[in-house]
């Protein structure tokens, strides 16, 4: 089949680097002489018909930006038998030859059941959480773990000063590699993640305990929202310990922002994979990337994959944790 005409949407919680993902899909089909389309507000837009046509101009002077020039939402009625007819009927009203979608696990789910009604789609990962199972890196997580680490960076200049306990909770839905990783950036007293049973004692109470016996007064606790309330787990300390700590949850900031280099390339690099894959006529897959290699694999592959917190990051945490 001859691709003329393609689509391309954001879907799901937005993560720096999806304009720099848009801005190669588009630059990549018309290379390849092909239209390329936006469709707004995810699968909404598939539904309502919410669709832009995208030229050089169009997404000139995007890949710095962070967010979404397409916007992004959450579409219940997408999850419906109903509503998928709806966007398969707007794919073939408007010729559509095949969609590149953006967005994480939901929208992977999402790209999936279009694939069933006969739909070309293309799957990129975009998500700080990094919880997609088929890949090692998602577009977004390196600039939200750095946005991460500049906040409590800052915020531990001032509680050291007061010699105060910092709990801070980072994002990640149910996953705890965004608070590993920035666990481990900034040298944290304690990490709490999901994934790992805690044992409030020994995982929190005593590693204050011991940054104590070597000198420190001030003790950076992190937590994913998975794990816990950071407001929870401030409460437990102070009934444990009598320490008065200060909670700060970062929230959404994690996801504005310009994208870093990282996050700009990657995303580059998968918008032009994505459409190259579209061009061969293959469908229902991920770009993925491991190791430095892009590829892709089935999306009812990945989906049914996992990834779990690496053993080594465990292990270096427990053994620079209360130094």
């Amino acid at each position: 089949m001859s691709v003329k005409r393609i689509g391309v949407l954001t879907s799901g919680g937005d993560a720096p680097g999806m304009n720099a993902a848009v801005r190669a899909v588009v630059r990549t089909a018309i290379f390849h002489g092909v239209e390329c389309y936006g469709i707004r507000r995810g699968y909404n837009g598939l539904i309502s018909g919410d669709i832009i046509k995208l030229d050089e101009k169009s997404v000139g002077h995007i890949i710095n930006r962070g967010g979404t020039i397409l916007y992004t939402a959450r579409s219940k009625e997408f999850m419906t038998e109903d509503g998928q007819k709806k966007a398969v009927a707007t794919c073939k009203f408007l010729g559509l030859d095949g969609i590149v979608v953006i967005g994480g696990d939901g929208t992977f789910r999402g790209a999936n059941a279009l694939s069933k009604h006969g739909i070309n789609v293309i799957a990129i990962p975009a998500t700080i959480d990094n919880d997609i199972g088929c890949t090692n890196y998602s577009i977004g997580f390196d600039t939200a773990a750095n946005t991460a680490i500049e906040c409590i960076d800052k915020l531990r200049d001032t509680m050291q000063s007061h010699e105060r306990c910092s709990v801070v909770e980072v994002m990640g839905r149910n996953a705890g590699f965004l608070a590993m990783y920035v666990g481990l950036a900034v040298g944290a007293t304690a990490v709490l993640v999901p994934e790992k049973p805690i044992d409030f004692e020994k995982d929190v109470i005593e590693k204050i305990r011991q940054a104590r016996f070597n000198g420190f007064t001030h003790y950076m606790i992190v937590v994913a929202e998975g794990a816990g309330s950071a407001a929870d787990i401030a409460a437990k300390i102070k009934q444990s310990i009598e320490l008065d700590p200060r909670v700060t949850v970062l929230g959404h900031i994690q996801r504005g922002g310009c994208p870093n280099g990282r996050d700009r390339v990657n995303a580059t690099k998968m918008g032009y994979l994505a459409v190259e894959l579209l061009l061969q006529n293959k469908t229902n897959r991920v770009v993925c990337t491991h190791g430095g290699n892009f590829t892709d694999e089935d999306i009812d592959t990945a989906l049914a994959m996992r990834r779990d917190i690496q053993n080594m990051e465990v292990e270096v945490l427990t053994a620079m944790t209360g130094i």
